[in-house]
């Protein structure tokens, strides 16, 4: 790898050299490297580009990596990646997509990744995503993740950008079984003339099933963002929506959520707020010597941290 490429595997990923367990680097539309090991088995796909990730029950501790970097300009590809989690792991799947374009044409990745979350385990899911490159063709992200956690299960979902990404629609879609949980927490950041959809979608299906999406994001400049959310209670369930949005500049922030109770058990809560930086807040850090705009970058990190 050239050093373009290095650092987006360190963006999206953290890391600085070759991880030591299963892993799946795909770069520039063709795969750049694989390792399987006893208990995370990587198979690419015969009938369409991406892999499927079986990891075997009772697997714990373990970590997979997946990242997708793309330094060449005008690369488009859509991929398909599953994962089949047996029952009663507990492991950490690290995923996420870096982008240099430095040309003309646009770059585009589109990924859908659907997880099926055997009984009784646990996985902690990060995506990252990062667009970098002094050219004129636009940095284009799509990714769908598809979610079916069966009873008993626990599946956390962190994802970010924060930086590069001139356009992007992240969709994510949920079915929780008994006693299911789901937690997402999305951190997003446009500036620029950037364009950002977030949508979910979950479905508690099962008795006692919960979830909790939260999202922070900053928009700056001219950039536009939407947050949507639909949670559907359709048995005895929990469900909370929150986004909370800074607003800078000339930019526009859409939040929309849903919320349907199905059932007389189902407890619903949704929840939206959108507001500029306050000017105490400015103010106070200015009298410890920051500048304006300084003072605003410790805010906006300090939100999105």
């Amino acid at each position: 790898m050239d050093e373009i490429q290095k650092n987006l595997l360190l963006q999206v990923a953290d890391l600085h050299e070759i991880p030591a367990g299963a892993y799946n680097i795909r770069s520039n539309g063709e795969s750049a490297g694989r390792r399987s090991t006893e208990h995370i088995e990587i198979v690419p796909k015969e009938d369409k580009p991406g892999i499927d990730i079986y990891i075997k029950p009772g697997t714990k501790k373990e970590s997979v990596h997946i990242p997708v970097i793309m330094s060449q300009t005008g690369i488009k590809e859509l991929v398909y990646n599953d994962f089949h989690i047996g029952e009663d792991c507990d492991v950490t799947i690290i995923a996420g997509c870096g982008i240099h374009n430095g040309g003309k044409e646009t770059s585009e990745h589109s990924g859908i990744h659907t997880f099926y979350v055997g009984k009784n385990a646990k996985v902690k899911y990060v995506e990252k995503h990062y667009g970098s490159g002094e050219g004129t063709g636009e940095r284009v992200m799509n990714p769908e993740t598809v979610v079916n956690l069966d009873e008993d299960s626990y599946m956390e979902m962190e994802t970010a950008q924060i930086k590069g990404i001139d356009s992007t629609v992240r969709v994510t879609k949920a079915k929780l079984g008994d006693r299911a949980q789901f937690i997402v927490k999305e951190k997003l950041m446009t500036h620029g003339k950037q364009s950002a959809e977030t949508k979910f979608y979950v479905d508690l299906d099962g008795d006692d099933s919960s979830t909790n999406v939260i999202s922070r994001s900053v928009a700056k400049d001219e950039s536009q963002q939407t947050f949507y959310s639909q949670i559907n209670g359709n048995n005895k369930c929990a469900g909370h929506s929150e986004c909370d949005a800074i607003i800078m500049d000339k930019s526009i922030v859409r939040a929309i959520p849903e919320i349907t109770a199905n059932h007389v058990d189902a407890s619903l809560i949704h929840e939206a707020a959108i507001g500029k930086i306050a000017g105490e807040q400015l103010i106070k850090l200015m009298t410890l010597g920051l500048t304006e705009a300084e003072a605003e970058e410790q805010i906006v990190n300090g939100f999105l941290k």
